[in-house]
């Protein structure tokens, strides 16, 4: 069966050729009946619309690349189904590429969207200095919003969790609980989100104990480092493991339970992101909750500005409030559960 055009739909709906395209791609209001009708019809002969012929005259493909430095990290799926969602209601398609952690595999994955000719481009750097000159270089051809860790300033909009109110949630949750003798496990590498949370860490800790700022184990975002991190410590009895993210805060429970500790009693443990795993984990993590829903909204929101506008003004930087979820990892009992949310900060 040959396709079914936009003017067989007008023929089979009683409207014109224009009005047909105006009610399908949703560019201008039409009344109501008439959207009905040409709807119906077009429902009726199983009209699908040819985005490439739509691409050739409008000269946009209707697609967004998206850039993740690691999709095997729990948190990434779920970031991108929230983006889906958000983008297929503005009528976009998503093209993923993950670059393993790999700055050079990133700029290649870059560099190879926009010969598809996307129109715009969300991305997750995986290094903040490496990635700058391939996200910078991009940012000047296509609309492109940086999402979850930065690259220095003036490169993109952007929009994160605010991981320094994250932090201090955190430890302010752990003095209030009588912990003093605190040790953070974090990771290594200039990725944005691991040196804000750090930074957060050692700046909030002292207030604890004059030695807790000092007490810090870097490795990567895992659960095997976790694991490790934990040995490297443990002789030193910290009563308390923040963690820069869940995936080092369950490896961690995993290894204090192998050991025999008590955990919240003996020693309690803290993450970041809110992973489903760390619901699931026995004991249930105390963590930062990031705001998936609004990250992905916030994230399409300022790339439909740029595309709908054209627009060439300030960049933006949006920092999203964190909520810290209390679980088994730091309390015992009826004391789990609670939550404790923060403002949101944007500038400008």
């Amino acid at each position: 069966m040959a396709d079914v055009t936009l003017r067989d739909v007008a023929r089979a709906s009683g409207c014109s050729v224009a009005t047909v395209s105006r009610v399908l791609a949703g560019t201008r209001p039409v009344g109501a009946e008439t959207a009905r009708r040409v709807r119906e019809a077009a429902d009726a002969l199983g009209y699908r619309p040819n985005h490439a012929a739509r691409a050739l005259r409008s000269r946009s493909t209707g697609t967004v690349g998206l850039v993740l430095p690691q999709i095997t990290n729990p948190f990434y799926p779920t970031l991108v189904r929230e983006l889906t969602h958000a983008l297929h209601a503005e009528g976009r398609a998503v093209l993923l590429a993950d670059c393993d952690d790999d700055p050079a595999a990133e700029a290649e994955y870059i560099a190879d969207l926009l010969s598809r000719q996307v129109d715009a481009l969300l991305v997750i750097p995986a290094h903040e200095e490496r990635s700058r000159e391939a996200v910078r270089a991009a940012a000047a051809r296509v609309p492109l919003v940086l999402m979850d860790r930065g690259c220095g300033p003036a490169v993109a909009d952007s929009v994160a969790v605010d991981n320094t109110a994250g932090m201090a949630l955190v430890l302010d949750h752990l003095a209030a609980t009588g912990r003093r003798r605190v040790c953070f496990l974090g990771a290594t590498g200039s990725a944005s989100a691991a040196a804000e949370r750090r930074a957060a860490y050692e700046a909030g800790a002292g207030a604890l104990d004059p030695g807790a700022p000092d007490r810090v184990a870097l490795g990567d975002f895992s659960v095997e480092w976790g694991r490790a991190a934990v040995d490297e410590v443990w002789p030193a009895r910290p009563d308390a493991l923040v963690c820069a993210n869940d995936l080092i805060a369950i490896g961690a429970l995993q290894r204090l339970q192998q050991l025999g500790a008590d955990v919240p009693g003996e020693v309690a443990v803290t993450g970041f992101d809110d992973i489903p795993m760390a619901a699931l984990s026995a004991p249930g993590v105390t963590t930062v909750r990031q705001p998936v829903t609004e990250l992905a909204a916030e994230a399409a929101r300022l790339l439909a500005r740029r595309l709908a506008a054209g627009e060439d003004g300030p960049q933006r930087a949006i920092r999203l409030a964190p909520e810290l979820v209390v679980r088994e990892s730091s309390v015992a009992g009826d004391a789990a559960g609670a939550g404790v949310g923060r403002q949101r900060t944007a500038a400008p």
